[in-house]
């Protein structure tokens, strides 16, 4: 049995401890955010576990650039961990490690391809819409001018931004809030267009098959009908074989009276003609 090269275990026996860690990198993160009356200790605490986490994400991704293979590829395929190692710790920066971590935990999840594109979907929308409403929140609670003050508001926001319906009743007004606006609307575009191409490639590959199931079904029929002419074409020359030879044994009489010239109609022997 060949073995697997260094990296790949490393990553299969950190897949659950990085999941673990997005989790905990979620909870420090939108805890200060919804509970806006958290004391300075709290906010200290996940602050620390922020940078915690953080560390554990660049140290795996240094341990994973030193055992792979050929690194400058490992560089050029892994841009999004590269990005999640190297951004600094900002309020609204944050959200690409996580997303990025995410990703990352996927990517090594053994998962079928329809299944892993679903589960990057439907895990994309909840994180997008969770927190982009706590990064907007985050940053619009305080404004003088702002219309986002609670929880409720900025998921509302969020969703319709998201699906690029815009009512308008809420919207942010500070240039970093914008910023976050910006980038969940071309998330919502570019979720769309997977999900409508996803879509689109089920129904392609169902068809495909129903048509290839069609072809098969076309080319069995065209098989049984050649067999069933050529049947036909048997039986003809079998009757025809007969036909001949009941002609050569003495145009329909019996083969026994056959080789019979005399003038008065023959009998079969053993019999008399009466008077």
């Amino acid at each position: 049995m060949k073995e697997q090269p260094a990296q790949a275990r490393w990553e299969q026996v950190t897949q659950r401890p990085l999941l673990a860690l997005a989790v905990a990198f979620a909870v420090a993160y939108a805890l200060p955010i919804v509970d806006d009356s958290a004391g300075h200790v709290l906010t200290a605490a996940c602050t620390v576990a922020e940078w915690v986490v953080w560390g554990s994400f660049a140290v795996d991704y240094l341990i994973r650039l030193g055992l792979a293979p050929r690194r400058k590829e490992f560089v050029r395929t892994h841009w999004i961990d590269l990005c999640a190692v190297v951004l600094p710790l900002l309020q609204p920066l944050r959200l690409l490690r996580l997303v990025a971590t995410l990703m990352l935990v996927g990517r090594r999840a053994r998962m079928a391809s329809q299944i892993r594109l679903t589960t990057y979907v439907v895990g994309a929308v909840i994180g997008l819409l969770m927190f982009g409403s706590l990064a907007v929140l985050s940053v619009e609670r305080d404004s003088p001018n702002g219309n986002i003050r609670t929880l409720g508001d900025a998921l509302w926001w969020s969703f319709t931004t998201m699906t690029t319906v815009g009512y308008g009743d809420h919207a942010p007004t500070t240039g970093l809030g914008r910023m976050i606006a910006v980038g969940l609307m071309l998330s919502g575009i570019a979720l769309l267009g997977v999900v409508t191409a996803n879509i689109a490639t089920w129904f392609i590959a169902r068809f495909e098959k129903d048509d290839v199931e069609e072809r098969r079904q076309t080319e069995a029929i065209g098989m049984l009908t050649e067999e069933v002419r050529a049947l036909r074409a048997e039986v003809a020359a079998l009757r025809e074989v007969v036909g001949a030879g009941v002609g050569a044994g003495g145009g329909g009489r019996s083969p026994a009276l056959a080789g019979c010239r005399c003038a008065h109609p023959c009998r079969p022997s053993g019999t008399t003609a009466r008077s």
